[in-house]
């Protein structure tokens, strides 16, 4: 599956269930290995550590539940509970990638 990264922003996320989860806001990209680790459906502008810990907790998608990615965002079961592993395994550089308004 490829689509640009700009493309993913404001899409709608569904479940393979047909339960919406609402839009793409922000990603979490890990510049090291070159791909997105998560999609959030609240921006992460925060002003502490805990809100972000809570949306991205409570308020985003592992990018590897993504099944599909055409005119809505189509994530597998178990979006929005991270798995134990992937609490373990910290991405060393995040970026967070927003597009520009023209």
């Amino acid at each position: 599956m490829t689509t640009r990264i700009s493309k993913l922003f404001g899409m709608d996320v569904y479940t393979t269930d047909a339960e919406y989860k609402g839009k793409v806001f922000d990603l979490v990209i890990n510049l090291e290995k070159g791909r997105i680790e998560t999609i959030t459906t609240e921006p992460l502008k925060v002003k502490s550590k805990q809100e972000a810990k809570k949306i991205i907790s409570e308020k985003s998608i592992p990018y590897r539940n993504v099944k599909a990615a055409k005119d809505i965002l189509l994530v597998g079961r178990g979006s929005g509970t991270p798995e134990p592993e992937e609490e373990a395994e910290k991405p060393t550089y995040l970026s967070r990638y927003h597009r520009r308004r023209q």
